[in-house]
Order: C-alpha cells, then sequence, then structure tokens
C-alpha cells in the first residue's frame, strides 16, 4: 500500500509501504476512506516530536472500513463503517479505568502516527479496536465524520471542559484555526454570554464569527483592552490557548479574571514564562491536557443530530494520493485559507433522518 511517511524534520513522502497486519488479538485492520491532517502533524515535521522515528507514517484521523480483526476483538467485525480515534484504550490500566484513555500505560494514549504507523495510508492497524473505533450512524457522512477524531473532543474536552465554561461567561479562545473554532462551537453549548476569538489572520477572525464568536480582536492590537472594556475591567471567565506558542499562553494569563480557568490546548514546543509574581494572588486555575476522547459518543450523536457544525469546517478536499498537495494547503493556511483538508471522503449513501411530529 502507499501511505505518508515521516523521515525527519522537513522530510516526508507519499510512498509505497507495508500492508499492516493484526498483530495482536485486539486488533483492527481499517481500510482508509477519509483522512485529514492535524497541527501536531505539523508540529512532527518542523521536529518539535521527537519521539516520532524516522519511517513512521503519519496520521491519527481516520474513516473507514473494517477490513479484518483480531480473534478478541468483539463490538465491531469486517464491513463495518467506523470511527478511528485519536487516542488508543488498553481498558485496562489504572487511567483507562477513570476515563483518562490520553494517559493509558498499557500500550494505548496517543500512538497513532507517532510511535505506530497511522492513518495517512490506505489501511491502517488499530491496536486496542473495541475501545479505539467507533461505529458510524449512516447519517453521518465521511467529511463530518473524520472532523470527530481529534479536533472536536479535543476542544470540548481540553478547552471547553476543563475551562469549565458555565452560563454567563465571558470566554475568550486565543487562536482561531480548526480547534480553535471547535472550541468555538462546543463552549456556545454553555450558554455563555459572550465569546471573544483573538487570531493574526482576518480570514480566521471571520470564521469564528461564523463559528459563533460574538466579538474578535487582532493579536497584534492589545486584545487585553477589549476584554478589559467588555467585563469592566474583570477579565475572561475562561481564557482557551488554541495555539501553542508562549506568546499566545502569555497572553491568555493578561486576560484571565481573578477566580478564573486558563484551558491549554495548544501543543508547545517552547518553554512560556509563568509570571506567579501577578497570579499568585488571583486564584487562577490552569489546566494542560491530551484528549481522552470520552466524549466521542456524545459527539457522535450530536454530530449525527446536526448540532455541530462539522461541515463548514472543511475548505479543502483532495483525492488520498495528493497528500503532498493537501499538506502543502493546509501548512500555508494563511496563503489558502485552509481550516481542515479531508483526502479521500468517498460517496456513501445517506440517509436523512428527520425529527418526528
Amino acid at each position: 500500500m502507499k501511505g505518508y511517511v515521516f523521515h525527519g524534520p522537513g522530510q516526508s513522502a507519499w510512498e509505497e509501504v507495508p500492508d499492516p497486519a493484526v498483530k495482536e488479538p485486539d486488533d483492527a485492520i481499517v481500510r482508509v476512506e477519509a483522512v485529514t491532517i492535524c497541527g501536531t502533524d505539523l508540529h512532527i515535521l518542523k521536529g518539535d516530536v521527537p519521539e516520532v522515528r524516522p519511517g513512521t507514517v503519519l496520521g491519527h484521523e481516520a474513516v473507514g472500513e473494517i477490513v479484518e480483526t483480531g480473534g478478541e476483538v468483539r463490538t465491531v467485525r469486517p464491513g463495518d463503517r467506523v470511527l478511528v480515534s485519536c487516542v488508543s484504550a488498553c481498558g485496562r490500566c489504572g487511567y483507562c479505568r477513570e476515563g483518562m484513555y490520553g494517559q493509558c500505560r498499557g500500550g494505548g494514549g496517543w500512538i497513532l502516527g507517532h510511535r505506530v504507523d497511522g492513518t495517512q495510508a490506505e489501511y491502517v492497524r488499530v491496536p486496542y479496536a473495541d475501545l479505539s473505533v467507533y461505529p458510524l450512524p449512516g447519517a453521518l457522512a465521511d467529511e463530518d465524520a473524520v472532523l470527530l477524531s481529534d479536533i472536536f473532543p479535543t476542544a470540548y474536552e481540553v478547552g471547553v471542559l476543563n475551562g469549565r465554561v458555565r452560563p454567563g461567561d465571558t470566554v475568550v479562545v486565543v487562536g482561531a484555526g480548526p480547534v480553535g473554532l471547535a472550541a468555538i462551537a462546543t463552549a456556545r453549548l454553555f450558554a455563555p454570554e459572550r465569546i471573544v476569538a483573538v487570531d493574526l489572520a482576518a480570514s480566521r477572525l471571520q470564521a469564528a464569527k461564523e463559528f459563533g464568536a460574538e466579538a474578535v480582536a487582532d493579536a497584534s492590537e492589545t486584545p487585553e483592552q477589549l476584554i478589559a472594556d467588555l467585563t469592566g475591567g474583570l477579565g475572561a471567565d475562561v481564557a482557551i490557548e488554541a495555539v501553542g506558542v508562549p506568546e499566545t499562553f502569555e497572553l491568555c494569563t493578561r486576560m484571565v479574571r481573578p477566580g478564573g480557568h486558563i484551558a491549554n490546548v495548544g501543543v508547545h514546543a517552547a518553554p512560556a514564562t509563568l509570571h506567579l509574581e501577578d497570579l499568585w494572588i488571583k486564584n487562577v486555575t490552569i489546566t494542560t491536557g491530551l484528549v481522552d476522547t470520552h466524549s466521542t459518543p456524545t459527539l457522535l450523536r450530536m454530530a449525527a443530530a446536526g448540532r455541530l457544525p462539522t461541515r463548514r469546517m472543511v475548505t479543502h478536499t483532495f483525492p488520498l494520493d495528493r497528500m503532498q498537495e493537501a499538506y502543502d494547503v493546509f501548512g500555508n493556511a494563511a496563503e489558502t485559507g485552509a481550516l481542515k483538508v479531508v483526502l479521500g471522503v468517498p460517496q456513501h449513501d445517506v440517509v436523512a433522518v428527520r425529527p418526528t411530529l
């Protein structure tokens, strides 16, 4: 088969690789029908994730069809259409028993496209299939479903839930890329008073308005002042960091109010300064996290019911064999306007579900 292979910082190619095979009795082999590219993949290509070995097939998000399973897989079978989660869960370790699948110590966690070959290929081996793939409802198209592999659960769990967004809150989301937009969309489920998006790109600020932000601010024009003006000088109840650079994290610490929450979602490759000389007295809670995907079944139901703006986030589609072109478009989002690129996307018969009166 072919896959998109990391060969070291700045080096990658769509090329022939060995077909995956069942290695463990809880494995499944999935034929990939739709796959997308994550900002974390760009971090890997830059050399920011040194654990990824040269020769690894990248990718941790996909929709596809089960073609083979190991003898211990019980929840899916060949022919099933499934979502491949970005996080694999052994289901037996202490963290998995608490629903913290991202911290799995039994061989799971974020492994696809990280420690084992990933989803940006024609086929992928998925370990711990019973807890790591999800059967898909027929009403949910591939382009919608693939966004529930990572960005929507990440934004919802690590941003909105960790940030403890509540009705009436002022929420500021720093970074209006795909995860930031998903954070805006899912924060709206909790009826905050206002959501403010901060970014450098005018196109992404416009997208933030379309996804539900009531106000936007250019990151280069002291957004702290806008937040102060909107909140009577207090600051935001919740600041969600969705970029992953020191400047944006430190900006969040300047915009949060006493007693507020900072939820860091971005993948950081460099240290950030924590100004405890200012924060120690403010009762501020700072959370970090890798997504656990415990919310995936809930988000799947909401997406199937049309409650999540998944399709609006897909700006570009490509055949699977145009992976390098898709990376170029996604990696130059400031010029291309890309939010999410989806590759593959074969057509399925989609059954429309109409509400009963």
